[in-house]
């Protein structure tokens, strides 16, 4: 399927779940002190933490790793998803992309745990769903 298609299952999946998302959000280059708006969008912004890059594509590249380092960098984050829907395994086409200790958050809140835990769950019913 394209990748748009499993963008709007993703996000009526996560609304089923009760979790917070934005999606296609726009996020400006900031130079100087000035906001440029270089057509940059993120699929995802899961609990106003995680951002999430889809794909469907036959292989993940470097390139799709850094167009999604490039937005944490953006929005001062340390840590996203690469997910390519294109692969026989959902689990083989999940990469964790990290920004270093830069962006960390130095007091993680007690939902972090609950959060993963929902998302997970939403992928794999999400993954099941599109197989059958």
């Amino acid at each position: 399927m394209l990748e748009s298609a499993y963008e709007e299952a993703l996000a009526y999946e996560f609304a089923q779940a009760g979790l917070v998302f934005e999606r296609q959000r726009e996020t400006p280059l900031l130079y100087k002190g000035v906001k440029f708006n270089c057509g940059y969008r993120l699929d995802f912004v899961v609990e106003g933490e995680l951002i999430l890059e889809l794909k469907a594509v036959s292989e993940l590249l470097p390139v799709h790793h850094a167009q999604l380092l490039t937005y944490l960098k953006l929005e001062r984050r340390s840590m996203g998803l690469v997910v390519n829907f294109n692969v026989p395994m959902l689990k083989d086409g999940i990469r964790r992309v990290v920004a270093g200790d830069l962006f960390k958050n130095e007091r993680p809140s007690r939902t972090d745990l609950r959060q993963l835990v929902l998302f997970l769950c939403v992928f794999v019913s999400l993954w099941f769903k599109t197989r059958i």
